[in-house]
């Protein structure tokens, strides 16, 4: 039988918003972010199963918040690690090593992606072994060199970055190295190849003040 999971990381320390608080905790339309982004997953779905990866430090405070907003959604917890990899291989060891089925690792500072964007990447992921969610660049981009670039030949990446699990799993084997800034960048380096399907501009990242303000107008026109 294939079973359909997520796992959310969110490790953020709130350094970038200029908070005490860590960002994925700040409310957004008077509900904590990353309540509205495992709300997004369990939309979605009420067979996925989700793993939400927390920085064991963070794990009494997120608590207190469940208790206090009244969420009940279904989870099982890993630790945060030292990097976004090490968090992510906590959160893929809670899935049986003879799992079938797939995967997606999903940004807890995400709260917008749209629900048809990730059944794109689950259905992809099914038929590929691995997808990404990308948008087009929309500005003008400059190198530092000092010369314009094609913007065309670029796309910007978002999450979920979804995958079948054995896949990942190999993949998340190797030793660790600083050119892995996400799974895609795990993945590949592991020789598999990544397919792209078509993001929503409105999946941001939450990291700054402005995209709080941002995140306010996109919830609102949800």
């Amino acid at each position: 039988m294939m079973t359909d999971y997520v796992i959310i990381v969110a490790g953020g320390r709130g350094l970038r918003m200029g908070s005490d608080v860590p960002k994925q905790f700040l409310p957004i339309g008077g509900r904590p972010v990353l309540m509205r982004t495992i709300e997004r997953f369990r939309e979605y779905s009420e067979r996925l199963k989700i793993i939400l990866v927390l920085p064991k430090e963070q794990q009494d405070y997120w608590k207190q918040l469940c208790k206090e907003y009244g969420f009940n959604i279904d989870y099982q917890l890993a630790n945060g690690g030292e990097t976004r990899f090490h968090s992510v291989s906590n959160g893929l060891a809670l899935i049986a090593d003879d799992e079938a089925g797939t995967v997606a690792i999903h940004d807890g500072v995400r709260p917008f992606v749209s629900l048809s964007v990730i059944d794109s990447c689950y259905d992809a992921a099914k038929t590929y072994g691995a997808a990404i969610p990308v948008t087009p660049v929309v500005e003008t981009l400059r190198h530092v060199n000092g010369s314009t670039v094609p913007r065309n030949d670029y796309r910007l990446v978002q999450t979920p970055q979804t995958f079948d699990i054995q896949l990942l799993k190999k993949s998340y084997r190797q030793p660790y190295c600083d050119a892995f800034t996400d799974d895609a960048s795990v993945a590949e380096h592991a020789g598999y190849k990544i397919h792209t399907v078509e993001g929503n501009r409105e999946n941001i990242k939450i990291t700054t003040p402005f995209d709080m303000i941002v995140g306010e107008g996109v919830l609102n026109s949800f």
